[in-house]
Formats: structure tokens, C-alpha cells, sequence
């Protein structure tokens, strides 16, 4: 008989106390994530996505929804499992070991602590190319400024936030696809045609991985959700089910709206060829479909949509995380100070705000800083998915004797495995990085080992107790 849901007030029983407010449903956390992926988000990387797989965009962004609803499984049975902050940092901390649990939430970091600062940088640049008179750094200040203002007030407030910027988005992609639909079927662009999903001329398994790599990075921030699980008021099942819900959804408008703008590229073998330094093939794209005017709404859409819409949920799940981890003395005690009156915590969202502005403006004089940070983010991110795939199995498999074989093994192990082989094809400058993070990371736990702070998760030993019932 299946077990009841545990209640998602019950984290007291995990050797932690209520601290974070409970104020937000299955819609609010539909909205989150959706907003955290964001709608439009191929708008700011068609390009290199487009020159990753010789064209098959679409083709891309459909494996790479496969791969994310695997590890969105996953999620779900460890979120269930262990309903309360920390992504995989927790999870993989009470499903395999602690010291794992260490070194996931470390490398999660490079997803988490770096993405603001990335689409701050997007933002800005995006920004500055519509107003040339206002440089990248002043935009970049002012969206740090905005966002953390408004996570500050509550997650209530950044909720509510959240359902605004998320119908402008939704309008201007309406909008895109409508003009984009009509462009072709009254002869603009190649017309209909199937070679956005497969091109026998250019297919190639690794090619398409390889582009895989990058699309995912429009995935990211659906397992952001997990980061709410202590001010979740519903069953802990509305994490896994919101999460789910929002990568169909997302999933579906990145397929829709890149295979319409492949479709309308004016010179697709140029771009495969020299690629997209400007960052501005989608929007070349959206001006073949309607003109200046739409190519200039798809452009500040972007800039917003990703300089607060997305930094604004991304802050929130970065303060989360850092406060999970510094409750368990992982991390210095200050980032675990949650504020009286807002219920957030405060501390962490400060210094999540602090480094994104540095690492904005660091990179903003690189002529490599976009590209730079979209490859640790991407690398950090997947590398803590495998991971998650693993504590599934550790967790319900060998601990709890789950004989529930899909959910608990055959699906992790799939997740797995398309995630390691993207890994493998991924940039070999962000394995290289990546490969150093992690061994920082190592060093940091064997300093904690050493001074007696072994990482040492509240109630643990609860945690695995075996159990004849599949959750």
C-alpha cells in the first residue's frame, strides 16, 4: 500500500526548525520555475544553438526536454523523500552520504551562485545595444539593485512579481510565433519543412549532444523549485508536480518558437558556418517575420526577461541554497540568519546579490565572459543531476528496499545516462573548469574533515531506516 505523503510542515522531524514562511501553492511554484527557465529564453542563444546543431535546433531542444523530465523524476521522489531547502545538496546528502551531499551542493554552486551573474551580464548588453548611451555596467547595477529589493520584501512579493513578468512574456512570444506562422505561409523565409528536427545532411549523434549542452542551459531553473520546499504549503507532491508541469510546458513553447525561427534565418549555412558572435540571430530572425519593430520587441524582451524575471527567481534559489547549507555549518553561520519580519533569509540574499554585481562587472570587460559563465553553469548543473540520479536508486533502492522499479531505477539510470553522455560532448574548456571547481571543492571538505566540522545533516539517522512501502 502506497504511503501517504508526508506533510510539508514536517521538517521539525528532520532535526530543523520552521523558520522560512509556508505561503506558496502549486501555482506559485508552476509560475516560479516557469519563470526561472523563462518562455523565451532561446531567444538569447539561438544562434549558438542553431551553429551546435547544424540547424537542428528544434531536434535539440527535444532531447534536451527528454533529458530534464528524467531528472525532473528524480526530483520529485527526493523531494517527496526530504521535503525542505537545499536542491541537491540535500538530497544527495541524506539519500547517499553527507560528504556527498557536500561536494553536489559545491558544484551546484556553479549553477546557482554564477547564473544570476550571467543573466545580469545578458541583461545588460542586450540593454545597452537598445540604449548605447546608458553603459553595461550602470544596467547591470540597477537590475542587481531592483531584484534584491524586491526578494528582500518576501517571496510573497517576488511571487507576485513573478505572474506579471511571466504574461508580458508569454504576450511577446504569442505575439512572435503568430507573425513568424503567417511570415511563412505567405512564402518568407524555407516555408515548412522538418529539417529544425532532423537534417540528413548535417545529423550527427555528438553533434547533437553537443548542442544538447548548451539548450539545456534554457532548462535550467525548473529545479529551482526544490528550493521551496519549506515555504511549500501544499502536499510535498506539488514540488515534483510543478516542476514536471513546468518543463512540458517550457519544453514545448522552446520547440514551437525555434523551429518557427530556423525556419525564417536569412542565411542558415552562414550562421552554421561563422556562428553568432552578436547574439543576434534570433531577433535577424524575427525582423524577416515582421520588420525592425518585432526584431526590437524580441530584443528588450530578452533583456528584461533575463535581468529580472529570471535574476529574480535565480537570487531567490541561490539564497536558499546557501542558507541550507550554512544551517548545517557548512558554510559560514551569518547565511543562515532568516530576517523577523520578510521570513527570508537575509544574509544570503545580500551576498548572492554581492556576487553576482562582481562577477557582472568582472565579466562584462572580458570578451569571453558570456561564454565563459554559460560553460561553468551548464557544467555544474549537470554534473549535480547525475548525482541526484544516483541518491534516487542509493536512497529508495538499497535503503528502503523500494521494489518500485521504474521510478526508483529504470528512470534515474536512463537520466544517467543521457546526462553523462551531454557531458562528455560538452565544451572541453568547461570540463576543464568544472573539474577544477570540484577539486576546490575537495579541498574544502577535507579542511572541514580536519577541523572537526564533518558535514553531519540534522537527524540522519531517520532518514535510513528501511521501509517495505514505496513512496
Amino acid at each position: 500500500m502506497p504511503e501517504a505523503p508526508p506533510s510539508p510542515a514536517g521538517i521539525e522531524s528532520y532535526g530543523y526548525k520552521q523558520e522560512l514562511r509556508r505561503s506558496l501553492r502549486f501555482t506559485d511554484l508552476l509560475v516560479y520555475g516557469l519563470v526561472f527557465m523563462v518562455p523565451i529564453a532561446p531567444f538569447g542563444i539561438f544562434g549558438s544553438v542553431f551553429q551546435g546543431s547544424g540547424g537542428m535546433v528544434a531536434l535539440a531542444y527535444v532531447l534536451g526536454m527528454v533529458a530534464m523530465m528524467f531528472t525532473a523524476l528524480s526530483y520529485a521522489q527526493m523531494s517527496r523523500a526530504f521535503p525542505m531547502a537545499g536542491s541537491v545538496y540535500t538530497y544527495a546528502g541524506r539519500g547517499i552520504a553527507a560528504p556527498v551531499g557536500f561536494l553536489s551542493g559545491w558544484m551546484i554552486l556553479l549553477d546557482y551562485v554564477l547564473v544570476p551573474g550571467l543573466l545580469y551580464l545578458i541583461a545588460g548588453v542586450a540593454m545597452n545595444s537598445l540604449v548605447p548611451a546608458v553603459p553595461v555596467w550602470l544596467w547591470l547595477v540597477g537590475f542587481v539593485l531592483l531584484n534584491t529589493a524586491v526578494n528582500y520584501l518576501g517571496v510573497e512579493m517576488t511571487s507576485k512579481v513573478n505572474k506579471a513578468m511571466l504574461i508580458g512574456e508569454l504576450v511577446v512570444l504569442v505575439v512572435f510565433i503568430a507573425f513568424g506562422v503567417a511570415a511563412l505561409a505567405s512564402g518568407k523565409g524555407r516555408g515548412f519543412d522538418f529539417t529544425p528536427v532532423y537534417n540528413s545532411q548535417t545529423f550527427s549523434w555528438s553533434l547533437v549532444f553537443g548542442a544538447v549542452s548548451i539548450a539545456v542551459l534554457s532548462f535550467l531553473g525548473f529545479d529551482g523549485i526544490s528550493t521551496l520546499s519549506e515555504e511549500n504549503q501544499d502536499s510535498t507532491k506539488a514540488i515534483g508536480r510543478s516542476m514536471i508541469a513546468a518543463l512540458l510546458l517550457a519544453g514545448s513553447l522552446f520547440i514551437v518558437q525555434t523551429w518557427i525561427a530556423s525556419l525564417l534565418v536569412p542565411d542558415p549555412n552562414t550562421l552554421i558556418a561563422d556562428g553568432d558572435p552578436g547574439g543576434t540571430a534570433f531577433y535577424d530572425a524575427a525582423r524577416v517575420a515582421a520588420g525592425g519593430w518585432l526584431a526590437t520587441v524580441t530584443a528588450a524582451a530578452t533583456a528584461v526577461a533575463w535581468g529580472f524575471a529570471n535574476s529574480l527567481v535565480a537570487q531567490a534559489a541561490t539564497s536558499r541554497l546557501l542558507f541550507a547549507m550554512a544551517r548545517d555549518r557548512q558554510l559560514p553561520a551569518f547565511l543562515a540568519k532568516v530576517h523577523p519580519r520578510h521570513r527570508v533569509p537575509v544574509n544570503a540574499t545580500l551576498l548572492t546579490a554581492g556576487v553576482s554585481l562582481v562577477l557582472g562587472l568582472y565579466t562584462a570587460s572580458r570578451e569571453d565572459g558570456i561564454t565563459l559563465l554559460s560553460t561553468l553553469v551548464n557544467f555544474g548543473a549537470l554534473t549535480t543531476f547525475l548525482v541526484l540520479h544516483v541518491s534516487v536508486v542509493v536512497h529508495y533502492v538499497f535503503r528502503r528496499r523500494s521494489r518500485d522499479w521504474w521510478r526508483h531505477l529504470i528512470a534515474p539510470v536512463i537520466g544517467f545516462a543521457i546526462l553523462a553522455y551531454v557531458v562528455i560532448n560538452a565544451d572541453i574548456a568547461a570540463q576543464r573548469l568544472g573539474f577544477v571547481w570540484l577539486a576546490i571543492g575537495g579541498l574544502v571538505l577535507t579542511g572541514l574533515l580536519l577541523t572537526g566540522r564533518r558535514p553531519n545533516l540534522a537527524a540522519m539517522a531517520s532518514d535510513s531506516a528501511p521501509s517495505k512501502e514505496n513512496p
